[in-house]
């Protein structure tokens, strides 16, 4: 490991390289006058540089912790797809299961005919149902609204500048 000075410390993570942000200047590197007393444009720039590196190192720290979360997430899905998956199989044995208990009070085919007719019902149930939700999607709006207004509002804006570019061109000629 190289030794780094104060001012070239950085902090590193996986997602990125962050500057160091001192909290001390224990190095007077900031005296600007002769008493030791930093001057207000050097306090002011050196306020200025370590709020930017804490700015950076905040949404860097954010970043990574959900970049973190996010990575958890897809691990835990991918339990909640392999459960998915099993149930959706394991249901195929259910259907048999129900036909073959139906066929203890009825004839085998009529059984097994209840048990298609019942997923059909189930199925077309689902189906009107996800219909009904999907044909309640719309577009968005107030997105297209804001954007048409921002495009008039700078094409009007171009428009003046143009006639005003002409008028200040014409009154030199």
């Amino acid at each position: 490991m190289t030794p780094v000075t104060r001012h070239e410390e950085q902090f590193n993570d996986a997602s990125g390289t962050v500057d160091y942000l001192p909290l001390t200047d224990d190095d007077k590197a900031l005296a600007g006058n002769g008493a030791g007393e930093p001057s207000i444009g050097t306090l002011v720039r050196d306020t200025s540089t370590r709020m930017s590196a804490l700015v950076r190192a905040e949404i860097e720290l954010a970043k990574s912790e959900v970049i973190g979360e996010v990575k958890k997430g897809v691990k835990g899905s991918v339990y909640f797809v392999i459960a998915l998956v099993v149930a959706l199989y394991s249901s195929f044995f259910f259907f048999f299961f129900l036909g073959e208990l139906l066929s203890v009070w009825l004839m085998r085919w009529a059984a097994f005919l209840i048990v298609f007719g019942l997923m059909l019902v189930v199925a077309v149930a689902s189906g009107v149902l996800g219909w009904r939700k999907v044909r309640k999607i719309h577009a968005p709006e107030e997105t297209i609204a804001s954007v048409k207004k921002t495009s008039e509002t700078l094409r009007h804006r171009q428009s003046d500048e143009e006639a005003s570019a002409d008028q200040g061109g014409a009154s030199r000629s």
